[in-house]
C-alpha cells in the first residue's frame, strides 16, 4: 500500500489495555509451549498495529513539524509511549517466567530472551512520569532545530537546507554560511543547554530510581547491548585514539594540501576539493530513477526491494522548510514496509541516502519476511553495518550519479568515512563524561567537549567562531539529545564496513554473499558471534583496528 493511502487511527490506550489483558490471560491459561506460541503470534499482531500507527504519526509529524493534527498526535504519543512500554515489559516478563520457556526459546532464540532480561532491567512503571518528561524534552529539541529560520540572501532556510553552503567551493560563502549557522546556536544556546541539562538530570533520576549509580548502566541496557560492555567500548575508543586518529590526521593533511591552504579552519571541514565537493548530477527525481537502475543491476534481492519501495511511495526525501532535520529508515510492520525519510539538499549526501538509508531499508525488507518478529530486533551496531557497507557495495554505480567526478566522489567517500570515526568516538566519550558527572554545569560540558576535540580532532581550529571555540559544536548533534549513547554504534559498524570494502576489492561476489548472509541473520545471534560467522574480525578485539588502518593506508597511498 502507498504510504499516503495508509489509514491512520490514534491508538486508544484503554482499548489496547483491554486487548492486552486478554492476551496476557490467554498466555497464562495456555497448557503447553505450542499453545503459548500461538498466543505469542496474537501478540505479534497486537504490537504490530501499535508500532505501525505510532510510526505513521511520527513520519507525518516529521514531514511537516507545523502540521497541527500530527503535532497533537506526537504530543499524545510522548505521553502514552511509556504506558505502552510497560505493557511490553509485562508481557516479556510473563514469557521469561513461563514454565514452557525452553520451547519458546527454541522458537524465538536465546538472543530474544537475553533482550527480555535486559528490557526488564531497563524499565519499571514507577519511572513512567520521568519517561514522559524525557519524551517532551527531546521533542522540544527537535522542534527548536527544525524550526530554524535563517535568512540566506532573501530566502528563508532551515539548518538542513543551509548545509550545502557549509561545504561550498567558495571559502567566503562557507564563512558566511558558518557565521549564520553558528549564530543560530549562539542565539539559542542557552535554551539548548537548558534542555540538555534537564535531559541529563531526568535520565540520571530514572537510573537512580532503578538502582543504578548513573545513567550509563541504564543507557547500555536501553541500547540493548547484549554482548559487550562499557569496558569493551572504552578499549575500542582507546584503539581508535592510538591507530585511527593519526591516520585520520594524515588524511586531513592531504586535504589541506589539496585545498592549497596554510592551515585548515572549521569552515574547511567536510570540503575535499578546491573546485568543490562532487555534487550529484540530475534532479532528485533522476537520482531516484538511477537508484532504481542501480539496485536492479546489483542483485535480484535489491531489485525486488527497491521496486517495492518505489511502487509504494515509501520515500520522502525532498528538503522542505518545516520538515524535521536529518534522515532515517523506519519500518511499518503491518505493511511489511520500510520507509525512508531524508532531506535532499543538492550535495553528495543525497546519494548517500540512496545508499546508506537503503542499506537499512533493504535489511528491514528482508527481515520482514522472517515470521519470528524478535529476529528483526537488531542492535544498532549491527544495523549500521547494513547501511555503511551498502555505501561501499554501490560504488561501481557511482558514475551514474557523479559522471566525470566519480573518482573524486569515491576518494572523498573513503576519506570522510575514515574521518568520521574519531568524531563518533568523541561524541561517545563526551556522553560518558556527562552521565558520569551529571552535576556538571553547561559551561563545564562545553569545556569537556573542547578538551576532547584536542584528542580526537587535533587539526580542528575554531578561531573566529566564539561559540564553537568555547565547545558548543556538539549541540547540533541530535543523537546526543534524542538517542543517548547511540553514536558509538556508527563507529563500530564503520570498522566492519571498511572490512567489507577491503573484501569487495579482492572478491566482490564473496563479499556480497557475506553481506547478504549478515542481513538475513538479522538479530538471530549476538553481534560478536555474527561478525565471526560472516568472516569479519570483531572490532573489540585487539589488533582489529590496527589491521584495518594498515589496509586503508595501502588503498590511499
Amino acid at each position: 500500500m502507498k504510504f499516503k493511502e495508509m489509514p491512520y487511527q490514534r491508538i486508544d490506550l484503554e482499548e489496547k489495555q483491554v486487548q492486552f489483558n486478554q492476551i496476557m490471560k490467554e498466555f497464562a491459561d495456555a497448557k503447553s509451549g505450542e499453545a503459548q506460541f500461538e498466543v505469542h503470534k496474537k501478540y505479534y499482531a497486537f504490537i504490530n498495529e501499535i508500532e505501525t500507527m505510532t510510526t505513521i504519526a511520527q513520519i507525518r509529524h516529521d514531514i511537516d513539524t507545523k502540521d497541527e493534527f500530527y503535532d497533537q498526535e506526537q504530543a499524545y504519543y510522548d505521553q502514552i509511549m511509556p504506558e505502552l512500554s510497560n505493557m511490553e515489559v509485562m508481557y516479556a516478563r510473563q514469557m521469561y517466567e513461563s514454565p514452557y520457556r525452553a520451547f519458546l526459546e527454541e522458537k524465538i532464540g536465546n538472543v530474544a530472551f537475553k533482550n527480555i532480561e535486559i528490557t526488564m532491567k531497563a524499565f519499571d512503571k514507577k519511572i513512567i512520569p520521568l519517561m514522559q518528561e524525557e519524551n517532551a524534552l527531546t521533542t522540544a529539541y527537535d522542534k527548536r532545530i527544525a524550526g530554524a529560520e535563517i535568512d540566506w540572501e532573501g530566502e528563508i532556510l532551515n539548518l538542513s537546507l543551509l548545509r550545502k553552503y557549509l561545504s561550498h567551493e567558495d571559502r567566503n560563502v562557507r564563512q558566511k554560511a558558518y557565521d549564520k549557522y553558528s549564530a543560530y546556536f549562539e542565539t539559542n544556546g542557552a535554551e539548548l543547554d537548558a534542555i540538555y541539562d534537564k535531559l541529563v538530570k531526568n535520565r540520571t533520576k530514572q537510573a537512580k530510581e532503578l538502582g543504578y549509580d548513573n545513567y550509563l548502566g541504564l543507557g547500555y541496557y536501553r541500547m540493548k547491548r547484549n554482548c559487550y560492555d562499557k569496558a569493551m567500548v572504552e578499549n575500542f575508543r582507546n584503539q581508535i585514539k592510538k591507530y585511527f586518529v593519526p591516520f585520520a590526521e594524515q588524511l586531513h593533511e592531504r586535504r589541506r594540501i589539496r585545498l592549497g591552504l596554510e592551515k585548515l579552519s572549521y569552515i574547511d571541514e567536510g570540503v575535499y576539493f578546491l573546485n568543490g565537493n562532487p555534487a550529484p548530477i540530475g534532479t532528485p527525481e533522476e537520482i531516484m530513477v538511477e537508484g532504481q537502475n542501480m539496485y536492479a543491476d546489483l542483485s535480484k534481492e535489491t531489485k525486488e526491494f527497491f521496486d517495492f519501495m518505489t511502487e509504494n511511495q515509501l520515500f520522502d526525501v525532498l528538503g522542505r522548510k518545516t520538515k524535521k532535520a536529518g534522515g532515517y529508515m523506519t519500518y511499518l510492520p503491518v505493511y511489511r514496509s520500510p520507509f525512508i525519510f531524508a532531506n535532499f539538499n543538492g550535495t553528495s549526501g543525497d546519494v548517500d541516502v540512496i545508499t546508506h538509508e537503503c542499506g537499512h531499508a533493504f535489511q528491514g525488507y528482508l527481515s520482514g519476511m522472517d515470521p519470528i518478529k524478535e529476529h528483526a530486533d537488531i542492535t544498532m551496531e549491527t544495523a549500521e553495518i547494513h547501511s555503511m557497507s551498502m555505501e561501499f557495495f554501490t560504488e561501481p554505480w557511482m558514475n551514474k550519479f557523479f559522471g566525470e567526478r566519480t573518482n573524486d566522489y569515491l576518494s572523498m567517500h573513503l576519506e570522510a568515512a575514515a574521518a568520521f570515526i574519531p568524531y563518533g568516538c568523541m561524541v561517545d566519550e563526551f556522553q560518558h563524561i556527562v552521565y558520569e558527572n551529571p552535576e556538571m554545569t553547561p559551561e563545564e560540558r562545553h569545556g569537556a567537549w573542547k578538551e576532547l576535540e584536542k584528542v580526537y580532532r587535533p587539526h580542528m581550529d575554531y578561531t573566529g567562531c566564539p561559540y564553537f571555540e568555547k565547545g558548543g559544536f556538539w549541540q547540533k548533534q541530535l543523537h546526543i539529545y534524542d538517542y543517548p549513547l547511540y553514536y558509538i554504534d556508527y563507529c563500530i559498524a564503520q570498522t566492519c564496513a571498511f572490512q567489507y570494502k577491503v573484501k569487495m576489492d579482492e572478491n566482490y561476489k564473496e563479499a556480497w554473499d557475506s553481506y547478504l548472509k549478515l542481513c538475513r541473520l538479522s538479530a538471530s545471534d549476538f553481534f560478536t558471534n555474527m561478525v565471526k560467522e560472516v568472516g569479519l574480525d570483531n572490532p573489540f578485539e585487539d589488533g582489529c583496528i590496527e589491521g584495518i588502518v594498515k589496509k586503508l593506508e595501502q588503498k590511499i597511498h
